[in-house]
């Protein structure tokens, strides 16, 4: 098989460079057991190559098991691995199979590994190297083969040095290591990306697919893309959606991305003589709306701090005064609403693990 035909048969789109030596060195380790770590940033596709390294290898007819170790409560994450025989903690009302039970055979992803408590890992390890475990409760030792692919978006040698992830473990993990590029690092294959998400929605939701205009395209590839691919489809498959006429221009998508964060080393920089008129023009009115919506923000930062001191220097009324959990339970609420209860989206705007949001969500009963 092909770079290309692997490409096409496991939805991975791109031509540039970085992403052809990422298929060529997955489809060259796909056919081994050998434990893979893939990291990158957070919407970059690593679930995408999880599920072509499962596909290519001699696994492929046995289940691929992904699990979100973020996602999970601490509590809750060993049971979930490993499984646990009924009566062995309050609420085990029944004997229960782990995600390592259920991937025998084939192959388990760890997505967000980084998350994974250190008591858990210790457990991990060992199930790992012995391909063996114990259910919580029981009292004989359960025996698996099966593949594991580890995923995360933080430097793990980075987390062993602060001690919040074992070494061993990371040495364990990292047997090969694929470093998926942000979209920003591979800003050629954006045009393709594009095209092939109009196109892919457009047939789930049996719509014609729209024209994209080339100055939409030269917004698309200008901007930094800071949520990476899953930014660039929900931007996409809203703008589609949201099209009447069939055409996609720069402004179906100005509301959809943060303008602020157009690529600061691109915004004063002098403009390419060869263009047309109407391409200078067109560039001239692009930083011109960047910098008038990251003026709009300075603005609104302002007025909000200068509320927040006025706040605080008002102590006639001090009893209304919120509480910090007060404050903290609005701030859950608000990002639930913005992420329209997509927990993983108002995490992140939270700048705190889907663990903690969990934990907090049930602390304040939302």
């Amino acid at each position: 098989m092909t770079v290309e035909e692997f490409k096409k048969k496991y939805g991975i789109i791109g031509k540039s460079k970085e992403i052809n030596d990422l298929v060529d060195i997955t489809m060259q380790v796909a056919g081994s057991d050998i434990s893979i770590l893939i990291y990158g940033e957070s919407g970059v596709g690593k679930e995408v190559f999880a599920k072509a390294i499962h596909g290519f290898s001699n696994r492929a007819d046995k289940p691929l098991v992904s699990v979100n170790c973020g996602a999970i409560p601490e509590g809750l994450l060993e049971s979930e691995l490993f499984g646990h025989k009924k009566g062995s903690f309050t609420g085990a009302v029944e004997s229960r199979k782990g995600y390592f039970e259920i991937a025998d055979g084939g192959t388990l992803f760890l997505d967000e590994i980084a998350e994974m408590p250190l008591t858990t890992q210790v457990r991990l390890l060992r199930a790992i190297e012995t391909k063996e475990f114990m259910k919580i409760g029981a009292e004989t030792v359960t025996k698996v083969d099966l593949r594991i692919i580890a995923a995360t978006n933080k430097d793990l040698q980075y987390e062993v040095e602060a001690k919040r992830f074992r070494e061993d473990l990371y040495f364990r993990l990292k047997a090969v290591t694929l470093s998926l590029p942000p979209l920003r690092k591979r800003k050629g294959d954006i045009e393709e990306l594009t095209r092939f998400l109009i196109n892919n929605y457009s047939a789930e939701n049996n719509i014609e697919p729209p024209l994209i205009t080339n100055d939409a395209l030269d917004l698309l590839r200008n901007y930094d893309w800071p949520g990476n691919i899953r930014e660039l489809k929900n931007a996409v498959e809203s703008a589609t959606a949201l099209n009447r006429d069939g055409v996609l221009n720069a402004q179906d998508f100005f509301p959809l991305i943060k303008l602020n964060q157009i690529n600061n080393e691109n915004r004063n920089l002098p403009i390419y003589l060869k263009k047309s008129p109407e391409e200078v023009d067109r560039e001239l009115l692009y930083r011109a709306l960047f910098e008038i919506k990251k003026d709009i923000m300075e603005i609104k930062d302002l007025i909000y701090h200068q509320q927040m001191d006025v706040a605080a220097n008002n102590n006639e009324n001090i009893n209304e005064v919120a509480s910090l959990d007060q404050v903290e339970k609005e701030a859950i609420i608000n990002a639930l609403d913005h992420s329209r209860g997509n927990k993983r989206n108002a995490a992140k705007m939270l700048k705190i693990s889907e663990r903690t949001l969990y934990r907090k969500i049930k602390e304040y009963g939302l």
